[in-house]
């Protein structure tokens, strides 16, 4: 949470804890890989939370957590806050996420609608999130992999500077993904980049291109120029 003191010290907590704690998490689909995301979330909550107990220069510090296990034919999410992982297939774009805000439980209660939400002048209040409490109630779900799959986690620096119909675009054209991530951070820059941007893209492909080599079928399309207004 960038906005808070000492945000970007939980986040590098939250990250180290929870990845040292899933790096053996081989088999998504053991009986037990559920509850480990979501120990390994509540653990990074928990140490987070301490922390802000005995450091008083970290009172308030917070982060969120969206993260992403992949295997050949299953994905394993972790959530808490308003990150978002967003999967694009068939070239339809679907969030995977529900973002732990104010907002978005005015939103399921029906009194606003998915734009006015976006611009809300309290769209950035969450309600969840790493170093809130002493516990949390992390999402954890899954979901089948196929490829030509594109994943991208993002947090609401990007998403919420960059609308969904242009993520879109640029996630089911054939560019390389650090390409796709430099050129939504640009236009997230662009258009007010008020906020800490994150963007992680992800491709699945097939075991014989993931090697890359030359030829047609590795060929890269440029980025699509972004929509000019007015």
């Amino acid at each position: 949470m960038g906005g808070h003191a000492a945000g970007e010290v939980a986040s590098e907590m939250a990250v180290e804890m929870v990845s040292h704690e899933l790096s053996d998490l081989n088999d998504l689909e053991a009986s037990d890989a559920h509850d480990r995301v979501a120990h390994a979330l509540r653990d990074a909550n928990r140490a987070v939370f301490e922390r802000t107990r005995t450091e008083r220069d970290k009172l308030g510090m917070g982060s969120t957590v969206s993260a992403l296990l992949l295997s050949e034919t299953r994905y394993v999410v972790g959530h808490v806050g308003d990150s978002r992982i967003y999967v694009v297939r068939d070239g339809r774009m679907q969030q995977l996420t529900k973002d732990h805000s104010l907002v978005q439980e005015q939103v399921d209660a029906g009194l606003l609608t998915p734009e006015q939400a976006r611009r809300h002048p309290q769209s950035n209040v969450i309600t969840r999130c790493i170093g809130m409490a002493d516990d949390i109630d992390p999402d954890v779900f899954d979901g089948d992999v196929r490829v030509g799959d594109a994943f991208l986690l993002a947090s609401d620096g990007l998403t919420g500077m960059v609308d969904d119909r242009r993520i879109q675009q640029l996630l089911v054209s054939r560019a390389k993904p650090e390409r796709i991530v430099d050129a939504l951070i640009q236009e997230a820059n662009v258009n007010g980049g008020n906020d800490n941007i994150t963007a992680v893209v992800v491709r699945v492909l097939a075991a014989e291109s993931a090697g890359g080599g030359s030829g047609t079928d590795h060929e890269v399309t440029p980025i699509p120029p972004a929509p000019v207004h007015g």
